[in-house]
């Protein structure tokens, strides 16, 4: 019975232990299965949060069939997947922490896109490019942008974000593009900029900012400034970073004599300051310039030009557009010895006096070592006498000359140059001067 019963107690142990051992290997296995899952997926957990969040706001029927946000399916972890059918774009993810992948990159495609952003939290603490270009976006810029600490570039560009420009993104010291052009902005531009250290491009473009153009001088690695269409009044700014490579304020209303500065700026390649209300003369240090290459000041007040002191001799400039001021007194020389200049413009302004023969040489056959005038507009003015005899026998296609609105002794039809309009009367000419 002994033998029996310990028998019976080792067998009834064996079965509570095989018990324990079955209970404990499922328990395991279920343990193991739930590791397995939430280890496969890679993307942290408020990442996806964030990603849900975005694709909420956006309108359905704004999502067309192929584009990136229709293809998000968050039942498969997004970094995981970011190649495969449902994930297809719009992504880019980094492991930057913990093994866990964060996302960095967030580029919508130009899908038309419709959604009200102002309230979205952007918790995306790793992103370092945000754009959601060309789209129709709508509401404030969020303030919540300032918490992405490490972003580097951000483009809104044309979608229907209005008010002010946050003064928070002036916090983000991180940026190095911030690219808001043809959206709904007013207001000026946040003084806070002046703390962007990092930014090389800043475009602002078609919108409706308002104000003077801040100092922006301590922006020591801007190379490119687009602040055109705009409502900018007042003076052109005294301080600009000497690092520029391309300005552009055209269209605008900014007031007031150029100031000194483009001289020191010696990268500076592209100039566009036309259809302001800028006055005075245009500086000599423009048309000596060791860089720039291209010079825009049309559609302004303009009354006279300063000689450079080397002629021009040394200038990189390429095309130059100085149409509808008033600048006064005869073409200058030096304008045809600037070497590389192929593309002038002085149309409708008070230029009198004959047309320089070396005008005329430089459209026809330039001399060694000088660029051919492709594009020579004269129209609009006083100039009288005849036509220099170099361009009485050039050929249309050749280059794109006019002549037009002129006090010149005959300009024929026959002559392409002389088409779509005639001199001015000989009254007008007369009480000019010519």
């Amino acid at each position: 019975m002994e033998i029996q019963m310990g028998m019976g107690g080792s067998s009834s142990s064996s079965r509570s232990c095989s018990f324990f051992s079955v209970s404990s290997f499922l328990l395991i296995a279920v343990i193991s299965s739930q590791l397995f899952i939430d280890g496969d997926s890679t993307t942290h957990g408020g990442d996806i949060e964030a990603l849900k969040e975005l694709k909420q706001l956006v309108d359905p029927k704004s999502m067309s069939p192929g584009s990136c946000l229709s293809s998000w399916d968050f039942s498969v972890d997004p970094c995981d997947h970011i190649f495969s059918g449902r994930f297809t774009c719009g992504l880019r993810c980094d492991i930057v922490v913990s093994g866990l992948s964060r996302v960095t990159e967030l580029s919508l495609d130009h899908a038309g896109y419709s959604a009200f952003l102002s309230a979205f939290t952007f918790s995306l603490p790793y992103l370092q490019i945000l754009d959601l270009s060309y789209n129709s976006f709508t509401g404030l810029i969020p303030k919540s942008l300032s918490s992405l600490a490490r972003l580097r570039r951000l483009a809104l560009s044309s979608n229907s974000f209005s008010g002010e420009i946050p003064t928070s993104i002036g916090f983000i010291f991180s940026l190095e593009e911030l690219i808001l052009d043809d959206n709904r902005l007013s207001g000026s531009i946040p003084s806070t900029f002046k703390g962007l250290l990092n930014l090389k491009r800043l475009e602002i473009q078609g919108n409706q900012l308002s104000g003077e153009v801040p100092d922006l001088g301590p922006l020591k690695n801007l190379k490119f400034l687009d602040a055109s269409n705009n409502a900018f009044s007042g003076q052109f700014p005294e301080t600009l970073p000497e690092s520029l490579f391309s300005i552009s304020m055209r269209n605008n209303h900014l007031q007031g004599n150029l100031p000194e500065i483009f001289g020191n700026m010696g990268s500076l390649q592209v100039l566009d300051l036309s259809h302001n209300g800028v006055s005075g003369s245009i500086s000599s240090a423009l048309f000596e310039h060791p860089s720039m290459q291209q010079l825009t000041l049309s559609y302004n007040k303009f009354t006279s030009i300063h000689i450079p002191r080397n002629n021009g001799a040394n200038s990189e400039l390429i095309a130059v557009d100085l149409s509808n001021n008033d600048i006064q007194g005869l073409l200058p020389i030096f304008v045809a010895m600037m070497p590389k200049l192929s593309a002038l413009s002085v149309e409708n302004n008070k230029f009198s006096g004959r047309i320089p023969a070396l005008y005329a040489q430089r459209a026809v056959v330039p001399a060694k070592g000088s660029s051919q005038f492709v594009r020579l507009f004269l129209g609009g003015n006083y100039l009288f006498g005849p036509i220099p005899r170099p361009l009485l026998g050039l050929k249309p296609g050749f280059a794109n000359v006019s002549l037009v609105n002129n006090c010149l002794y005959r300009c024929p039809s026959r002559l392409f140059f002389c088409h779509g309009g005639s001199q001015k009367p000989l009254k007008l000419c007369k009480s000019f001067g010519s």
